[in-house]
């Protein structure tokens, strides 16, 4: 008699359980799949990684990477073109679903978006004009030397250390900000990642820059996602250990990153 007195009760707490298991369940992947398409943040210009070729086309090595996913997936791809500082915004407000870009993911960032684990490690290194009188890292380190940086990059708080009696100037945007400003006089050294450096580089005449070859620091470059969205960071950490295991990536970063080919193909 007791229990069938408590059996309607207990019924309908085990239906709420159920299904509140069943709504923890679907997530950001779920979504993804219904929606038939992953949107991915994408930097305007970045290449290595992320830029537009000569036939118009989205292209580098983290958006290639990021169309591999899709099609692992089964879904299409939308890229969200975006300037640096628009990146975290998007993939935040859920406009986007991933974050590819060549970010490092730092503590600070980490507060905001879930990084992936990195699937490549550059560093810091610094260029300036040939034939200045800026020879080396060092000669950079000189009081009032111009220091070029992207506003809110790892480079731009780095440059504080390794320039404390410098002039550091901010560049909001991406792409070759920082190059131009170096070539056309506005800045007498710039600090930037090394792939990102050599990569656009490559699209001026040989001669133009010269880029130190020392690494000034170690960084790692990893996808985000939001921390509501564990279920495609998971899926995302798998992906990069799948295709480290099968050769795809290594592939990938052969092409964009360690050569120019790409260049002259696109």
């Amino acid at each position: 008699m007791k229990l069938s007195k408590f059996l309607p009760a207990i019924l309908l707490s085990c239906a709420g359980f159920l299904g509140a298991a069943a709504t923890a369940h679907a997530g950001t992947l779920d979504d993804i799949l219904k929606r038939g398409e992953l949107r991915v943040a994408v930097q305007t210009q970045g290449p290595p990684f992320s830029m537009m070729d000569k036939k118009g086309e989205r292209t580098g090595s983290s958006v290639e990477l990021a169309k591999l996913m899709a099609q692992e997936m089964g879904v299409k791809i939308v890229f969200l073109d975006l300037d640096w500082d628009g990146l975290l915004p998007a993939l935040i407000s859920g406009k986007a679903d991933l974050l590819a870009a060549d970010m490092t993911p730092t503590l600070a960032r980490a507060t905001k978006v879930a990084f992936t684990k990195p699937w490549i490690f550059i560093g810091p290194v610094v260029a300036t004009k040939e034939g200045s009188k800026f020879v080396s890292a060092a000669a950079c380190k000189a009081p009032g030397a111009k220091i070029a940086v992207l506003f809110g990059s790892t480079g731009e708080k780095l440059a504080k250390t390794l320039f404390p009696n410098g002039e550091i100037k901010s560049y909001k945007g991406g792409g070759t900000l920082l190059l131009d400003a170096v070539k056309n006089g506005q800045a007498d050294c710039l600090l930037n990642d090394n792939t990102a450096v050599i990569g656009q580089a490559a699209g001026y005449p040989k001669g133009t820059f010269k880029v130190m070859p020392e690494l000034l620091a170690k960084e790692s470059l990893a996808y985000a996602t939001r921390y509501d969205s564990m279920d495609l960071l998971t899926w995302v950490n798998l992906f990069i250990d799948q295709t480290t295991l099968d050769g795809r990536l290594q592939k990938n970063l052969d092409y964009w990153v360690n050569s120019t080919k790409w260049k002259d193909e696109h």
